[in-house]
């Protein structure tokens, strides 16, 4: 038999299992319009697993290689040029939101995605925040909680003037030279730079355009995204001159680029849509500038 007619057979054969196999997939993947209570349960046995692990993880894993202490607050607004702070609160604002859209999903009422869904980043990272509290090498920062409660709230705050998320928290990172002059601090992975290198990561507020202009013609997926971040960082507590820094001083940047709103995106497809939520989180490199002391800089592409 020739392999193009076998082909086509075997399209026609599988494409009824492939089409109700998304069908079904799609179906799940629908919001509730009503309270699911198995969905619901769900929901909350896997968040409280996952939380539960996480924390233990953290304390046997990651704090058990530190001198441990009683408990103590730490004054660090200063340290990192605030990108750490904007880390907290970006990541409250993210588990918020998913904390929310899973409740959604389960067919909970609004006010309660936003009383128990919406403050889950918050929680999460505050029992982090207690953790350092007992840990020599940190201490519970109020600066965190402070950055923690703005994440939860932006996200709040919108739902509740707009009902919608208009202005949404996003991310993006390049890899730096600072790490390998102070790979302990800033990792010595990609993944760890991720997480650490605060020189390599920059914080957008990104608009999405249509949101503020209903009747205009402007598309869905069009945002405006206006960021922050810093270079010169070596260490949380000073900014050191080294071989790559010509200034004394670490220093601010700021950014103006376009965007794409994933979520603006049409599809039919409840896993592409699913996706797309996801990685919505991550600014897209596009046309950007930059300003700081250093002067003014255009980038085609930044991430």
């Amino acid at each position: 038999m020739n392999w193009k007619v076998l082909r086509h057979i075997v399209f026609f054969v599988l494409l009824p299992s492939i089409t109700i196999s998304q069908s079904k997939i799609n179906q799940f993947l629908t919001p509730s319009d009503t309270l699911n209570i198995p969905r619901r349960n769900g929901v909350i046995v896997s968040e409280a697993s996952l939380a539960t692990i996480a924390l233990i993880g953290l304390n046997e894993l990651w704090y058990a290689d530190y001198e441990r202490s009683s408990f103590h607050t730490i004054n660090d607004n200063d340290a990192w040029m605030q990108m750490d702070k904007l880390g907290h609160a970006f990541t409250s604002y993210q588990l918020g939101k998913h904390g929310a859209q899973l409740l959604n999903w389960s067919g909970v009422s609004k006010k309660n995605q936003l009383i128990y869904g919406a403050t889950l980043g918050f929680t999460f990272l505050t029992a982090v925040e207690i953790l350092d509290g007992y840990s020599a090498e940190w201490g519970f920062s109020w600066g965190d909680v402070m950055a923690n409660a703005l994440g939860s709230g932006m996200y709040i705050g919108q739902e509740l003037l707009w009902n919608e998320q208009r202005i949404a928290f996003k991310y993006s990172f390049h890899q730096t030279k600072y790490a390998e002059l102070q790979p302990e601090k800033l990792g010595s992975t990609v993944l760890e730079q991720m997480l650490k290198d605060y020189n390599g990561q920059t914080y957008w507020l990104s608009f999405n355009l249509k949101a503020f202009f209903k009747t205009s013609r402007i598309p869905e997926w069009l945002n405006i995204g206006i960021g922050y971040g810093a270079e010169g960082m070596l260490s949380d507590t000073e900014n050191i001159v080294n071989q790559y820094v010509t200034s004394k001083e670490a220093y601010r940047k700021y950014y103006l680029s376009l965007d794409i709103n994933l979520n603006g995106i049409k599809t039919n497809s409840r896993v592409l849509s699913t996706v797309f939520d996801v990685f919505n989180m991550i600014k897209v490199p596009l046309p950007t500038l930059e300003f700081s002391e250093k002067g003014t800089v255009f980038h085609l592409f930044y991430f």
